[in-house]
């Protein structure tokens, strides 16, 4: 029946789809999500602890309409593989050097990074020794200010300064579904808690049991007493190349709590800094708060 009336076409909505995909990098398997355009400005996505790229799997599509959003697994992580010492240093340089191999290979030579967790120490290396690169910077409670370390730093601050068998077996402990259990859960208020899917770390466990990747895991812990040396170098680059900074933080954080977030304004005075109602793993807590600011803050500096 013909009613005179003209169809409209509906713009086709965003493709939001995560893929999962495999390269492999000097023998190194690495496996990486990819979700949005693959001509849009570019969102790189490195995990913390003791998670993997599946710790964005929410905010990569809420992202993919405007952003091409990339979040790899570190060797030794999620379903990257485990290299051999000899073949692989699976340091926070080691890391830091991968996501440089890992850009490269992809042809991404300009890129936001979001900075939580480990991923904000291995981001910052790598924003040091690439610093053209860095188009801006998302940070997510990520320490880098030695003293505004919260409390629960404190068993690994007394093994760092007097490194014992019983410090060790400490470490060795808190690699366990029962460590990784608490490392997510991290100080939250018990309505917070409950929406931390069980997911994180029934899947970390699973996949950082073996005696390889636990072995990886307590050398990451003691490397974070190295890692102190470099909390200057990273203050250093942030206070020469003041690149466009958004500070969204969870303080309910036993490690990173509220001053750990103030104190990147001392280096980057004009850094947006916006405290949430959530901690460590604000993703799983306040996601729509984040995609709220991150879209907007990218919008205005990576677009």
């Amino acid at each position: 029946m013909d009613t005179g009336r003209t169809a409209r076409t509906q713009p086709a909505a965003p493709d939001r789809t995560v893929r999962h995909h495999r390269l492999v990098l000097d023998g190194t398997e690495i496996f990486y999500r990819e979700a949005g355009p693959a001509d849009a400005p570019v969102v790189l996505l490195p995990h913390g602890y003791p998670c993997s790229s599946y710790q964005f799997r929410n905010l990569m599509p809420a992202l993919a309409d405007r952003w091409r959003t990339i979040a790899p697994d570190f060797p030794g992580f999620g379903y990257s593989s485990t290299p051999a010492p000899d073949r692989f240093h699976c340091t926070f340089d080691g890391y830091a050097e991968l996501l440089r191999q890992f850009t490269d290979r992809l042809g991404l030579d300009r890129y936001a990074i979001y900075l939580h967790d480990y991923g904000s120490q291995i981001g910052l290396r790598h924003a040091i020794a690439e610093p053209q690169r860095i188009a801006a910077l998302i940070i997510q409670n990520g320490d880098i200010y030695e003293d505004e370390l919260g409390p629960k730093y404190q068993g690994l601050r007394e093994y760092w300064e007097h490194p014992t068998p019983q410090g060790r077996a400490a470490l060795e402990a808190a690699v366990s579904e029962a460590g990784f259990r608490e490392e997510f859960l991290n100080d939250v208020r018990e309505d917070l808690a409950a929406l931390i899917p069980p997911d994180l770390w029934t899947l970390a466990w699973a996949q950082l049991h073996t005696p390889e990747r636990r072995e990886i895991m307590n050398g990451l812990m003691e490397g974070l007493r190295d890692n102190l040396d470099w909390f200057p170098r990273y203050q250093a680059y942030l206070r020469e190349h003041q690149p466009p900074t958004l500070i969204a933080w969870g303080p309910q954080d036993g490690y990173m709590p509220e001053g750990s977030a103030r104190a990147y304004l001392r280096d980057l005075p004009k850094a947006e800094l916006h405290l949430l109602d959530g901690g460590h793993w604000a993703l799983e807590t306040n996601l729509d708060e984040i995609t709220t600011l991150v879209r907007d803050f990218l919008t205005r500096v990576h677009s």
